[in-house]
Protein backbone atom coordinates (compact mmCIF):
# COMPACT_ATOMS: atom_id res chain seq x y z
CA UNK A 1 0.00 0.00 0.00
CA UNK A 2 1.32 3.57 -0.73
CA UNK A 3 2.02 5.61 2.15
CA UNK A 4 1.44 9.15 1.95
CA UNK A 5 5.27 11.21 2.43
CA UNK A 6 6.60 14.33 1.20
CA UNK A 7 6.60 13.05 -2.45
CA UNK A 8 2.75 12.04 -2.23
CA UNK A 9 1.42 13.85 -5.78
CA UNK A 10 -2.47 15.93 -4.46
CA UNK A 11 -5.44 15.54 -7.23
CA UNK A 12 -9.09 16.06 -6.48
CA UNK A 13 -12.61 17.50 -8.04
CA UNK A 14 -14.20 20.55 -7.00
CA UNK A 15 -17.92 20.67 -7.21
CA UNK A 16 -20.39 21.84 -4.71
CA UNK A 17 -22.54 19.29 -3.50
CA UNK A 18 -19.83 17.40 -3.09
CA UNK A 19 -20.90 14.30 -1.01
CA UNK A 20 -22.36 11.95 -3.31
CA UNK A 21 -19.05 12.09 -5.74
CA UNK A 22 -17.73 8.24 -6.43
CA UNK A 23 -14.27 9.87 -7.67
CA UNK A 24 -12.47 9.49 -4.65
CA UNK A 25 -13.34 6.22 -4.23
CA UNK A 26 -12.84 5.28 -8.35
CA UNK A 27 -9.02 7.31 -8.03
CA UNK A 28 -7.74 6.34 -4.64
CA UNK A 29 -8.28 2.77 -5.09
CA UNK A 30 -6.49 2.41 -9.01
CA UNK A 31 -3.15 4.69 -7.52
CA UNK A 32 -3.11 1.90 -4.75
CA UNK A 33 -3.74 -0.71 -6.86
CA UNK A 34 -1.12 0.57 -9.16
CA UNK A 35 1.27 1.90 -6.26
CA UNK A 36 1.40 5.14 -7.68
CA UNK A 37 2.27 8.12 -4.69
CA UNK A 38 -1.29 10.16 -5.49
CA UNK A 39 -4.19 10.72 -3.14
CA UNK A 40 -7.23 12.51 -4.45
CA UNK A 41 -9.41 14.47 -2.32
CA UNK A 42 -13.19 16.30 -2.64
CA UNK A 43 -13.08 20.12 -2.59
CA UNK A 44 -16.60 22.03 -1.56
CA UNK A 45 -16.17 24.91 -4.55
CA UNK A 46 -18.67 26.73 -6.11
CA UNK A 47 -18.26 29.66 -8.64
CA UNK A 48 -17.11 32.60 -6.14
CA UNK A 49 -14.55 30.18 -4.95
CA UNK A 50 -13.50 28.85 -8.10
CA UNK A 51 -10.88 31.23 -9.21
CA UNK A 52 -8.89 31.42 -6.00
CA UNK A 53 -9.19 27.66 -6.03
CA UNK A 54 -8.13 27.19 -9.79
CA UNK A 55 -4.92 29.18 -8.27
CA UNK A 56 -4.53 26.93 -5.64
CA UNK A 57 -3.86 24.17 -7.89
CA UNK A 58 -0.73 26.19 -9.10
CA UNK A 59 0.33 27.53 -5.49
CA UNK A 60 -0.08 23.76 -4.28
CA UNK A 61 1.73 21.89 -7.43
CA UNK A 62 -1.78 19.83 -7.61
CA UNK A 63 -1.17 17.57 -10.52
CA UNK A 64 -4.84 18.48 -11.38
CA UNK A 65 -8.32 18.07 -10.63
CA UNK A 66 -11.70 17.00 -12.02
CA UNK A 67 -14.17 19.47 -11.97
CA UNK A 68 -18.31 19.30 -11.63
CA UNK A 69 -21.17 21.33 -11.43
CA UNK A 70 -21.53 24.15 -11.26
CA UNK A 71 -17.99 24.81 -12.41
CA UNK A 72 -17.71 22.99 -16.20
CA UNK A 73 -17.84 26.19 -17.92
CA UNK A 74 -17.01 28.86 -15.34
CA UNK A 75 -13.53 27.39 -15.31
CA UNK A 76 -12.93 27.81 -18.89
CA UNK A 77 -11.53 31.38 -18.54
CA UNK A 78 -9.09 30.45 -15.75
CA UNK A 79 -7.04 27.90 -17.92
CA UNK A 80 -4.45 27.98 -20.15
CA UNK A 81 -5.46 25.90 -22.58
CA UNK A 82 -7.88 23.75 -23.73
CA UNK A 83 -8.32 20.43 -25.86
CA UNK A 84 -10.12 20.59 -28.53
CA UNK A 85 -13.37 18.66 -27.53
CA UNK A 86 -13.22 21.43 -24.51
CA UNK A 87 -12.95 24.10 -26.55
CA UNK A 88 -15.36 23.14 -28.93
CA UNK A 89 -17.92 22.71 -25.43
CA UNK A 90 -16.87 25.18 -24.04
CA UNK A 91 -16.97 23.00 -20.76
CA UNK A 92 -14.26 21.41 -18.47
CA UNK A 93 -14.41 18.37 -16.20
CA UNK A 94 -10.59 17.78 -16.55
CA UNK A 95 -7.52 20.07 -15.48
CA UNK A 96 -4.01 18.72 -15.78
CA UNK A 97 -0.99 21.27 -14.35
CA UNK A 98 2.03 20.80 -16.53
CA UNK A 99 4.54 23.07 -14.25
CA UNK A 100 1.78 25.73 -13.71
CA UNK A 101 0.56 25.24 -17.46
CA UNK A 102 -3.53 23.95 -17.24
CA UNK A 103 -4.93 22.58 -19.55
CA UNK A 104 -8.86 21.96 -19.88
CA UNK A 105 -10.37 18.43 -21.17
CA UNK A 106 -13.70 17.23 -21.35
CA UNK A 107 -13.50 13.36 -20.48
CA UNK A 108 -17.39 12.81 -20.62
CA UNK A 109 -17.48 12.32 -24.30
CA UNK A 110 -14.75 9.88 -24.22
CA UNK A 111 -16.03 8.07 -21.58
CA UNK A 112 -19.20 7.69 -23.77
CA UNK A 113 -17.54 6.23 -26.91
CA UNK A 114 -14.84 3.98 -24.77
CA UNK A 115 -17.90 2.52 -23.15
CA UNK A 116 -19.56 1.39 -26.25
CA UNK A 117 -16.24 -0.27 -27.48
CA UNK A 118 -15.91 -1.75 -23.88
CA UNK A 119 -19.18 -3.91 -25.42
CA UNK A 120 -17.49 -4.16 -28.65
CA UNK A 121 -19.87 -1.52 -30.77
CA UNK A 122 -18.23 0.85 -33.30
CA UNK A 123 -20.46 3.72 -34.51
CA UNK A 124 -18.25 5.00 -36.76
CA UNK A 125 -19.94 6.25 -40.02
CA UNK A 126 -23.28 5.86 -38.06
CA UNK A 127 -26.63 7.92 -37.58
CA UNK A 128 -27.22 8.82 -33.96
CA UNK A 129 -29.75 10.32 -32.46
CA UNK A 130 -29.38 12.32 -28.97
CA UNK A 131 -31.64 13.88 -27.10
CA UNK A 132 -30.16 16.18 -24.48
CA UNK A 133 -27.79 19.43 -24.84
CA UNK A 134 -26.93 19.94 -21.35
CA UNK A 135 -22.81 19.07 -20.41
CA UNK A 136 -23.19 15.60 -20.91
CA UNK A 137 -25.10 15.62 -24.35
CA UNK A 138 -22.56 18.24 -25.57
CA UNK A 139 -19.54 16.72 -24.44
CA UNK A 140 -21.20 12.90 -26.47
CA UNK A 141 -22.27 14.94 -29.72
CA UNK A 142 -18.76 16.66 -30.09
CA UNK A 143 -16.76 13.66 -28.83
CA UNK A 144 -18.69 11.81 -31.46
CA UNK A 145 -18.23 13.72 -34.24
CA UNK A 146 -14.24 13.91 -33.34
CA UNK A 147 -14.59 9.97 -33.56
CA UNK A 148 -16.07 9.69 -36.88
CA UNK A 149 -19.63 9.43 -36.35
CA UNK A 150 -21.38 10.26 -39.59
CA UNK A 151 -24.54 12.19 -38.61
CA UNK A 152 -25.68 13.62 -35.16
CA UNK A 153 -29.79 14.23 -35.12
CA UNK A 154 -29.41 15.55 -31.84
CA UNK A 155 -32.56 16.83 -30.04
CA UNK A 156 -33.50 19.22 -27.07
CA UNK A 157 -36.74 21.31 -25.34
CA UNK A 158 -37.08 24.50 -28.31
CA UNK A 159 -38.00 26.47 -25.06
CA UNK A 160 -35.54 25.28 -22.32
CA UNK A 161 -32.53 27.19 -21.31
CA UNK A 162 -30.49 24.64 -23.41
CA UNK A 163 -31.94 25.19 -27.16
CA UNK A 164 -29.03 28.08 -28.06
CA UNK A 165 -26.23 26.20 -26.28
CA UNK A 166 -27.44 23.05 -28.71
CA UNK A 167 -27.48 25.82 -31.79
CA UNK A 168 -24.13 26.53 -31.49
CA UNK A 169 -22.94 23.37 -30.77
CA UNK A 170 -24.47 21.81 -33.98
CA UNK A 171 -22.91 24.80 -36.14
CA UNK A 172 -19.64 24.40 -34.74
CA UNK A 173 -19.90 20.42 -35.39
CA UNK A 174 -20.61 21.17 -38.84
CA UNK A 175 -17.73 23.70 -39.53
CA UNK A 176 -15.31 21.77 -37.78
CA UNK A 177 -15.39 17.83 -38.17
CA UNK A 178 -16.61 15.73 -40.98
CA UNK A 179 -19.92 14.87 -39.23
CA UNK A 180 -23.62 16.10 -39.83
CA UNK A 181 -25.35 17.45 -37.36
CA UNK A 182 -28.56 18.72 -37.23
CA UNK A 183 -31.13 20.01 -34.44
CA UNK A 184 -34.38 19.46 -33.97
CA UNK A 185 -37.14 19.95 -31.26
CA UNK A 186 -37.84 17.25 -28.11
CA UNK A 187 -41.09 18.84 -28.48
CA UNK A 188 -41.91 17.02 -32.22
CA UNK A 189 -42.71 13.77 -31.41
CA UNK A 190 -43.21 12.52 -35.19
CA UNK A 191 -39.47 13.80 -36.18
CA UNK A 192 -38.44 12.27 -33.09
CA UNK A 193 -39.54 8.94 -34.08
CA UNK A 194 -38.82 9.49 -37.87
CA UNK A 195 -35.38 10.22 -36.97
CA UNK A 196 -35.24 6.87 -34.62
CA UNK A 197 -36.46 4.67 -37.46
CA UNK A 198 -32.66 5.32 -39.52
CA UNK A 199 -30.34 5.66 -36.18
CA UNK A 200 -28.39 3.04 -35.88
CA UNK A 201 -28.13 4.23 -32.07
CA UNK A 202 -30.03 6.03 -29.94
CA UNK A 203 -28.21 7.93 -27.02
CA UNK A 204 -30.28 9.84 -23.91
CA UNK A 205 -28.61 12.30 -21.75
CA UNK A 206 -31.03 13.99 -20.23
CA UNK A 207 -32.25 13.30 -16.14
CA UNK A 208 -35.37 11.22 -17.02
CA UNK A 209 -35.33 7.79 -15.42
CA UNK A 210 -33.46 9.06 -12.36
CA UNK A 211 -34.99 10.15 -8.88
CA UNK A 212 -37.31 11.71 -8.76
CA UNK A 213 -38.49 11.04 -12.50
CA UNK A 214 -37.66 7.18 -12.48
CA UNK A 215 -40.79 6.13 -14.34
CA UNK A 216 -40.77 8.86 -17.12
CA UNK A 217 -38.65 8.50 -20.45
CA UNK A 218 -38.19 10.08 -23.44
CA UNK A 219 -39.63 7.38 -25.25
CA UNK A 220 -42.02 5.18 -24.59
CA UNK A 221 -43.41 3.31 -27.20
CA UNK A 222 -40.98 -0.13 -28.33
CA UNK A 223 -42.42 0.19 -31.84
CA UNK A 224 -40.66 3.36 -32.44
CA UNK A 225 -37.03 1.29 -31.77
CA UNK A 226 -35.70 -1.74 -33.70
CA UNK A 227 -33.87 -4.23 -32.93
CA UNK A 228 -30.95 -4.14 -34.16
CA UNK A 229 -30.04 -0.50 -33.13
CA UNK A 230 -27.92 0.23 -29.65
CA UNK A 231 -30.00 2.35 -26.76
CA UNK A 232 -28.04 4.19 -24.71
CA UNK A 233 -28.97 5.91 -21.36
CA UNK A 234 -26.37 7.96 -19.39
CA UNK A 235 -28.38 7.17 -16.33
CA UNK A 236 -27.16 5.01 -13.67
CA UNK A 237 -28.94 5.07 -10.77
CA UNK A 238 -31.67 2.87 -11.47
CA UNK A 239 -29.31 0.79 -13.56
CA UNK A 240 -32.42 -0.22 -15.49
CA UNK A 241 -34.53 2.87 -16.47
CA UNK A 242 -37.68 3.41 -17.89
CA UNK A 243 -36.28 3.89 -21.10
CA UNK A 244 -34.23 0.68 -21.30
CA UNK A 245 -36.97 -1.05 -20.12
CA UNK A 246 -39.09 -0.13 -22.93
CA UNK A 247 -35.64 -0.51 -25.78
CA UNK A 248 -35.83 -4.60 -24.13
CA UNK A 249 -39.57 -4.85 -25.27
CA UNK A 250 -38.27 -3.74 -28.75
CA UNK A 251 -36.32 -6.71 -28.55
CA UNK A 252 -32.93 -4.16 -28.78
CA UNK A 253 -30.06 -6.22 -28.29
CA UNK A 254 -27.31 -3.43 -27.19
CA UNK A 255 -29.22 -1.72 -24.12
CA UNK A 256 -26.68 0.31 -22.29
CA UNK A 257 -26.83 2.43 -18.83
CA UNK A 258 -24.00 4.89 -17.90
CA UNK A 259 -22.00 3.45 -15.80
CA UNK A 260 -19.55 2.54 -18.52
CA UNK A 261 -19.69 5.98 -18.95
CA UNK A 262 -18.93 7.15 -15.89
CA UNK A 263 -16.25 4.67 -15.11
CA UNK A 264 -14.51 5.37 -18.55
CA UNK A 265 -14.45 9.58 -18.15
CA UNK A 266 -12.95 8.94 -15.01
CA UNK A 267 -10.55 6.54 -16.58
CA UNK A 268 -9.43 8.86 -19.02
CA UNK A 269 -9.17 11.52 -16.52
CA UNK A 270 -7.08 9.21 -14.87
CA UNK A 271 -4.71 8.51 -18.01
CA UNK A 272 -4.35 11.84 -18.06
CA UNK A 273 -2.60 12.80 -14.85
CA UNK A 274 -1.05 9.33 -14.60
CA UNK A 275 0.12 8.42 -18.38
CA UNK A 276 -1.36 4.37 -16.84
CA UNK A 277 -4.84 3.17 -17.46
CA UNK A 278 -6.95 2.82 -14.64
CA UNK A 279 -8.15 -0.88 -13.73
CA UNK A 280 -11.89 0.09 -15.03
CA UNK A 281 -12.94 -3.87 -14.61
CA UNK A 282 -12.29 -4.03 -11.02
CA UNK A 283 -13.53 -0.24 -10.44
CA UNK A 284 -16.66 -1.11 -11.81
CA UNK A 285 -16.78 -4.51 -9.47
CA UNK A 286 -15.55 -1.82 -6.44
CA UNK A 287 -17.92 0.75 -7.31
CA UNK A 288 -21.29 -0.78 -8.54
CA UNK A 289 -20.97 -4.70 -8.23
CA UNK A 290 -20.65 -4.95 -4.19
CA UNK A 291 -23.41 -2.02 -4.14
CA UNK A 292 -21.25 -0.06 -1.55
CA UNK A 293 -21.41 3.29 -3.45
CA UNK A 294 -23.70 6.13 -1.95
Amino acid sequence: MVQIDGHTGLLGIFATPIGHTLSPRMHNYSFRRLGLNYVYLAFEVGNEELASAVQSIRTLNMRGVNVSMPNKQAIVPLLDRLSPAARLTGTVNTVVNDHGVLTGHITDGIGFMRALQDEGLDITGRKMVLAGAGGAGTAVAVQAALDGVGEIALFNRQHGTKWAQAQKIVALINAQTNCQASLHALENQDELQAALKEADIYADTTSLGMKPHENEAVVNDPTWFHPDMIVFDAVYAPRETKLLKVARQAGVQHCLNGIGMIIEQGAAAFELWTGKQMPVNEVRHLLFEEDQHD
